[in-house]
């Protein structure tokens, strides 16, 4: 599955946005955007809902994690994927327009440092290292100068704009501070552009979400990063236990509670016909999760999700 962003993914052939389907399930309408980290996972999940309730329209968009709470806020979409959670001023405009919502975990991610696959001098770097390349006003212009013994050519760095949510993750948990950063990069929402740029060069360093590396493996190299008990390479399996640090996290939604609040649940895995969004919420929760490995991201265990789902129906029951 392609993990082409962009700026919106229709996923519904413009069918009835209401009304009786002719085809089944559910009808209605439903505006996500957000986090381009997390756009894979909901499209995947919308795509899938989409087979099952045909009178859908799902769109999907990719405006990064700070784009799509702004959108939310305003009451413009009904889900904001995140790769961080809401900040307090986000917050505060749901409050001023009126907009409660819900943040619901749905999978982990493993925050991935990528280099060219001819790059043959760096398999590890440290929190120490990646702090030195990427704090405000680095000196760190070439490869030599993180370690004398590697090439004495300038590093090209690539990494996500200033309002997704991964460069607020990255710079909060290797620089101390969210959005504190050197400024002299090459800087994109969309993932692939920083794909592009460090396939095509040699000297190249970019820091995204683990799927987008996944989807690339064969034309990328990714580098373990040692967090104090050495160096660990980002796998289902570092990212699930938390051995893959500091760059293990989690991926969040986050639902207008009014959306949801209409639904009239009698039971959490068979929905009452009046909210597709709730219906939607569940599905993403439950049949949703086994999608998440496919599109290069980690699921959780059972437990985690079923606290989700009740944080849902505690909702749909006021």
């Amino acid at each position: 599955m392609s993990l082409l962003v962009t700026s919106a993914v229709l996923l519904s052939m413009l069918l009835a946005a209401c009304g009786e389907s002719d085809t089944g399930g559910y009808t209605g309408e439903i505006q996500i955007d957000g986090s381009s980290t997390v756009f894979p996972i909901s499209q995947a999940i919308a795509e899938e809902f989409f087979l099952e309730n045909r009178g859908t329209r799902i769109t999907v968009g990719a405006s990064g994690t700070g784009g799509g709470f702004e959108k939310f806020c305003r009451g413009d979409i009904d889900i904001s994927d995140a790769s961080r959670p809401i900040k307090q001023d986000e917050a505060d405009l749901c409050a001023e327009n009126g907009i409660a919502f819900t943040e619901l975990t749905v999978a982990a991610d493993g925050l991935s440092v990528i280099i060219h696959p001819d790059n043959d001098w760096a398999t590890c770097l440290t929190v120490e290292q990646l702090h030195q390349l990427w704090m405000p006003r680095s000196t760190v212009e070439r490869w030599s100068d993180l370690d004398p013994s590697w090439p004495d050519n300038e590093i090209n760095l690539y990494g996500p704009g200033t309002d997704s949510g991964t460069f607020d993750y990255f710079t909060e948990t290797i620089n101390g501070e969210s959005g504190a950063s050197r400024a002299d990069y090459s800087a994109s929402e969309d993932d692939n552009v920083l794909i592009q740029g460090v396939e095509g060069d040699r000297y190249a360093l970019a820091y995204l979400g683990y799927a987008y590396y996944v989807e690339n493996a064969d034309r990328l190299q990714v580098l373990a990063i040692d967090g104090g008990d050495g160096c660990v390479l980002p796998t289902p399996e570092t990212v699930r236990d938390g051995s893959y640090v500091p760059l293990s996290r989690p991926v969040f939604i986050y639902v207008n509670n009014a959306g949801l609040a209409a639904n009239d649940v009698t039971d959490l895995a068979t929905p009452g016909p009046s909210s597709t969004l709730a219906a939607f919420v569940i599905y993403y929760l439950t049949e949703g999760v086994g999608v998440i490995p496919f599109v290069g991201y980690i699921p959780y265990d059972e437990g985690v999700y079923e606290e989700q789902l009740r944080k849902v129906n505690e909702v749909t029951r006021e």
